[in-house]
């Protein structure tokens, strides 16, 4: 991430937008179940509002230092006792099979560096899901102000047009897409 995605991922009006828009439409008619894996948590700002939903959550961060600032503040929030934060690699994702009961990512998927990663990461989002278990991700669609955005930062956009296809061949079934002006959601389930 560039220094303009770590302030604006960090600031209250993403964090406001996060609790107030983006997760209640992500999160609409979804079963979390008990065990949720937050996929490229960032600085955090769905982190709270998910552990309202779940009794544990686990959020995984690549960023070291980023990993190192939300665990600190996990540490010291009675909010955040049913959160671990973890520091991985969502394409090679350290968990044993069929942990979670369900996985989010938010804007996350762009960060992968190739196509080919982001299939590894779907695969992955297969593996570690309980069979009916639920993957919702929230990404942003290719355009020139995204790009402009990501100067001096991974983006490699991901094209709804396919995405059912690839998420479908790594597993992954009953995928949907809505799409939003800038952004998507994905939603499927783990094949029973």
């Amino acid at each position: 991430m560039n220094w303009f995605e770590k302030w604006y991922c960090g600031s209250a009006l993403w964090r406001y937008l996060t609790r107030r828009e983006l997760l209640p439409w992500m999160l609409q008619d979804a079963k979390l179940g008990e065990h949720i894996l937050e996929i490229g948590a960032g600085p955090g700002a769905a982190t709270i509002e998910l552990a309202r939903h779940a009794p544990r959550v686990t959020s995984l961060e690549y960023d070291h230092a980023l990993a190192l600032k939300l665990s600190a503040r996990a540490n010291h929030s009675p909010a955040h006792r049913n959160v671990c934060i973890i520091q991985g690699d969502a394409a090679t994702l350290p968990f044993p099979d069929a942990t979670f009961s369900s996985a989010i990512a938010i804007l996350m998927l762009h960060h992968l560096k190739s196509g080919a990663l982001q299939d590894r990461a779907f695969s992955e989002m297969g593996r570690v899901l309980r069979p009916g278990g639920v993957f919702l991700a929230f990404d942003i669609s290719d355009h020139w102000i995204h790009r402009v955005g990501h100067i001096k930062s991974t983006y490699v956009p991901l094209d709804p047009a396919t995405a059912k296809q690839r998420l479908l061949a790594a597993g992954l079934s009953k995928v949907t897409i809505d799409s939003r002006s800038g952004g998507f959601l994905i939603r499927a389930l783990r094949a029973e």
